[in-house]
């Protein structure tokens, strides 16, 4: 029941890492298949007919498929392995099915990085395996005994001496691209901005405080301000959805004039399943990223060829002083002045007045974009509009709820608005979508950008100068770009109890714990082809194909294998202590004038000391003492400490160094 039970709790342990990610139907299902068959074994009941488990599979590929529409694929696979192992767990009587059991719960375990590859997670499948070894150590001892942590401390030890081995596998195995960098069943990529924009999307994101990009600057970082990270540009507008331009921009020049110093900084982009590179604004050069080449669009957006599934590390500069965009008015930058009919006629009617307005106080043939920005900035800081994260549903004529009704919003809703009010003044402009800000974290002095940090802003065109960033959330909340507000989720209830007892504890806790986790990323998880490449040339191994990796790492593993087998023949030797123990003893009979082979056993000592006749019985108790000791080795029932007989020899009588020997004793 004891080993049962232990092997119940370890799967619900491997259970509970997938929770997350599964339906709540199956998880409910896989803890109460667990839960029953631990009443099963606590009442020690008999376990289920083999009709109500082939019913209960029957009904979970059932639901299975109801709920994916498949029983392949990633997502639909997981979850059946996962409720088949539990299942499983019902028919748990040979150590046949523990080895079912056994097998399964390594695959599923192993199924984990399909969704997370963080420290913590490696952490909890660490514990994991180690209680999964430690079962299957168990299985294998004699039912009840030794304790759980003998087998718990065997199952350690297998996990170390495993470790070269798998550091050299690691190390010099070809790279192959991993399993998990696939990208996921449909609907099932994560990405913190989208192609699209509805009100709403951008403050939900804002809830998720999971990392979207980490950088380091080559010299000192520029003003928290200056960072934004550009994503996605939104242009057509249909009333209650923006999305990117419907003509291709792919191949068009961005028409970027840069100035100043290049800015230089290196980027580690979490993968977001989408084929977007979020480089500061603005960035002339691509960046050089092993499989995925760079390329500018014609609105300054740097994409790949594919979407990035796996940890990007690139290296970057970028201008924060630049211009882009046509110089001189056109009619293809009609399409930024387009506004869909019968919307927000509100708003349309308040840009018509403001441009009446500003036109008419204007000299003829003055341009009068950049006093139109001008007063809609105006309109933001005075008006009594304000930044919150909660501004409520939104219903059909957002511009005109926010201008004149809520007066609040968050950065979508205020970009969005304020770009309908530029288009309905005459003035091109579009929403641009990305992050702004960062934390930089002191203790590795990388900067982090979160989920938190998407952001929207708006670029209207001017005359002579192009695209320009206008920021309308600036306006509205300046310390929301001056110093970035962060927007942090409900803490968990340990972080919360933290926070409570001392928040500069836990903030710092949260930095170290951020910076190990990055350094986990970077020597772990980016370990890619061209790391190792890189690394067989420092070891001075250069154009190292698949078949030579595969010879030095076969010579490297018989070393090891080698090296292990010396270092345990030679543990057995010279650590025995019980050898130890009788090699003394031989060595102070030598000494006292015995001839004493090498290979005597304790027996044979005690006959010689008997071949003394009657000086020989000064020597009873030392005889006696080494019979023990042969018993100690070859009969465990009736076993003494070891260290009591180490003990006991220091107080016997043991002969002296005047005898004359009487001959040899033991196997020549």
């Amino acid at each position: 029941m004891r080993d049962t039970l232990f092997l119940l709790a370890v799967i619900a342990w491997v259970l509970l890492l997938q929770l997350p990610y599964l339906p709540g139907w199956s998880s409910a299902l896989g803890l109460a298949l667990l839960l029953g068959r631990g009443w099963l074994a606590l009442q020690q009941r008999a376990l289920p007919h083999p009709v109500w488990r082939g019913t209960l599979l029957l009904l979970i590929l059932v639901a299975t498929w109801l709920q994916y529409g498949t029983l392949l694929g990633q997502q639909a696979g997981v979850t059946l392995v996962l409720l088949l192992l539990a299942l499983k767990t019902l028919e748990l009587r040979a150590q046949r099915d523990a080895l079912v059991v056994f097998f399964l719960g390594f695959f599923t375990l192993l199924s984990q990085f399909f969704h997370s590859q963080s420290l913590l997670t490696a952490l909890a499948m660490l514990i994991a395996l180690w209680g999964l070894l430690t079962a299957l150590v168990n299985a294998q001892l004699p039912v009840g005994q030794p304790p759980l942590a003998l087998a718990a401390r065997i199952a350690a030890r297998l996990m170390l001496l495993g470790t070269p081995l798998m550091l050299l596998l690691f190390l010099f195995f070809p790279r192959l691209g991993p399993l998990w960098n696939l990208p996921a069943d449909a609907l099932g990529a994560r990405s913190g901005l989208s192609e699209r924009m509805q009100v709403g999307q951008i403050a939900r994101l804002a809830l998720d405080d999971r990392i979207a990009l980490r950088v380091r600057f080559d010299g000192p970082p520029p003003a928290q301000s200056a960072l934004y990270f550009r994503g996605p540009v939104l242009s057509q507008f249909d009333g209650l959805e923006w999305r990117p331009s419907p003509r291709p921009t792919d191949g068009q020049a961005a028409e970027l004039r840069v100035e100043g110093e290049p800015l230089r900084y290196q980027i580690t982009q979490e993968p977001g399943g989408m084929p977007w590179l979020l480089l500061l604004e603005a960035s002339p050069e691509a960046p050089q990223i092993p499989g995925y080449p760079a390329r500018m669009n014609g609105e300054l957006q740097w994409l790949t060829d594919r979407p990035v599934t796996e940890l990007l590390r690139y290296q970057a500069q970028s201008y924060l002083s630049f211009r882009h965009g046509p110089a001189a008015a056109s009619p293809a930058l009609d399409e930024w002045l387009a506004l869909p009919p019968g919307y927000n006629p509100r708003t349309l009617a308040l840009a018509a007045l403001w441009r009446q307005e500003i036109e008419q106080s204007l000299p003829p043939g003055q341009e009068a974009g950049r006093r139109k920005i001008e007063r809609l900035l105006a309109q933001l800081r005075q008006g009594g509009y304000r930044y919150t994260l909660e501004p409520g549903r939104f219903g059909r004529d957002s511009a005109d709820e926010f201008w004149f009704e809520r007066r609040a919003g968050f950065c979508e809703h205020i970009a969005a608005s304020s770009v309908i009010l530029l288009r309905a003044m005459g003035v091109p402009a579009r929403v641009v979508t990305g992050y702004q800000g960062g934390e930089r974290n002191p203790v590795d002095g990388l900067w982090s950008v979160r989920q938190s940090d998407a952001h929207a802003w708006a670029e209207a065109w001017l005359p002579a100068r192009g695209w320009t960033r206008v920021d309308p959330t600036a306006a509205v909340q300046p310390e929301r770009i001056a110093a970035f507000e962060r927007l942090h989720p409900a803490p968990g209830l340990l972080a919360d109890a933290m926070v409570q007892v001392s928040p500069s504890l836990a903030l710092q806790l949260g930095r170290v714990w951020e910076a190990l986790d990055y350094r986990w990323k970077q020597w772990v998880l980016d370990y890619n082809q061209q790391r190792q490449l890189d690394l067989l040339q420092w070891l001075g191994i250069d154009d190292a194909d698949p078949n030579q990796l595969l010879r030095l790492l076969s010579g490297l593993l018989a070393a090891l294998c080698l090296l292990a087998a010396g270092r345990a023949c030679w543990r057995l030797r010279s650590r025995d202590p019980w050898l130890a123990l009788l090699q003394r003893a031989r060595h102070r009979l030598r000494r006292a004038g015995y001839a004493v082979a090498p290979q005597a056993t304790p027996r044979q000592l005690a006959q010689l000391l008997a071949t003394d006749g009657p000086a020989g019985q000064r020597f009873a108790p030392l005889q006696a003492w080494l019979l023990e000791l042969e018993r100690q080795r070859y009969d465990p029932a009736s076993q003494r400490p070891l260290a009591e007989l180490r003990r006991q020899a220091r107080t016997l009588d043991w002969p002296g160094p005047q005898r004359a020997a009487p001959g040899q004793v033991g196997p020549r």
